[in-house]
């Protein structure tokens, strides 16, 4: 391990398998928490290559603990972070929103790391219990539509790393694995990601691996469809551009999307897009992802999606699926 920690430190590349061994140290905890510090500093300066990224996953993946959930026939909406934004949970919303629309999801994420409020955050706050219990997640997906995998359960070394992650409070190269690594292995991914570099490494992996899906980029910065600015979209057919006028709706400024202070103004935030009380730029940025995913998943045009998406949040069946998720955990 401290060969490999060195060879970082003077600013060198690991090769796949090199970068393999490094996370199964993490994982089982051969790294103390200021080696695994440095591991993480050391990606501070310089882009993850191809290689390195390839063998950090294949480990991820060889010790996740992997739940058979609708034989994969499920889609994740789960983005980077990372990009310095500090949005409300546009992702964690648009995931009800198309579980209202009939499309199952298995939600990957975490806690927040660089912004107020991760996914994990606000789902612990409203009283989800965190489980890689099969059966419960089972449920949950038969009668909500959705179930939510908290990374660190199922990926030991996420669960090693993440105190020193939450200590640095930056973003790093586990923000760009973690929407690559979801344990259910859905067929269908719709992923944001905080610069073009990163959104071409996605497609370049989920085209291999013949999945079906849309990365996300925002042109001013957001791993997500913002309405703030275009988007550049990539997918198995290529790269394309996609601005509010395509979708029908209007666009939005930076203030419109901030996600408050506390996990509990995020929670306000939260509650009043899904009782279809929140703003319209609100409702119109998780409108926007949601519909993109509702695209990939039903293979049905962009506007056909939209209108689903609208039809899922203003009809309540988002609000829906969130209660009846939340009902299960008693």
């Amino acid at each position: 391990m401290k060969q490999l920690l060195n060879k970082l430190l003077e600013s060198q590349t690991l090769t796949r398998v090199e970068a393999h061994d490094l996370m199964h140290g993490i994982a089982s905890e051969k790294l103390n928490p200021a080696q695994m510090a440095a591991v993480l500093a050391s990606f501070i300066m310089r882009s993850i290559s191809l290689e390195e990224l390839l063998g950090f996953r294949e480990a991820l993946l060889e010790l996740a603990i992997k739940p058979q959930l609708n034989q994969g026939d499920t889609i994740d909406l789960c983005g980077t972070g990372g990009d310095g934004k500090n949005t409300f949970n546009i992702s964690t919303l648009a995931a009800f929103v198309v579980a209202g629309a009939g499309v199952p999801v298995t939600k990957h994420g975490n806690y927040g790391v660089s912004s107020t409020s991760g996914s994990s955050n606000m789902m612990e706050h409203f009283g989800y219990r965190f489980s890689h219990n099969e059966d419960k997640l089972k449920r949950e997906l038969d009668t909500a539509g959705i179930c939510f995998l908290h990374a660190p359960l199922f990926h030991p070394a996420l669960k090693a790393i993440g105190p020193v992650r939450k200590e640095l409070g930056i973003k790093s190269f586990f923000n760009i694995l973690g929407p690559l690594v979801n344990p259910a292995n859905p067929r269908y991914q719709s992923s944001g990601v905080f610069n073009l570099e990163t959104g071409r490494i996605y497609s370049y992996l989920l085209q291999k691996e013949n999945k079906t899906f849309r990365v996300i980029h925002s042109l001013d910065g957001y791993d997500e469809i913002s309405l703030t600015a275009p988007a550049r979209i990539f997918s198995p057919r290529g790269e394309s551009m996609l601005s509010a006028n395509d979708l029908g709706l209007r666009s939005n400024t930076t203030e419109e999307l901030w996600g408050g202070e506390t996990v509990e103004d995020a929670a306000r935030i939260f509650l009043s897009v899904l009782q279809n009380k929140a703003t319209e730029a609100q409702k119109h940025a998780v409108i926007a992802n949601a519909a993109l995913a509702i695209h990939c998943y039903k293979n049905n045009s962009l506007h056909e999606a939209v209108a689903q998406a609208s039809q899922a949040l203003e009809s309540g069946n988002a609000l829906t699926s969130f209660e009846k998720l939340i009902s299960l955990q008693s």
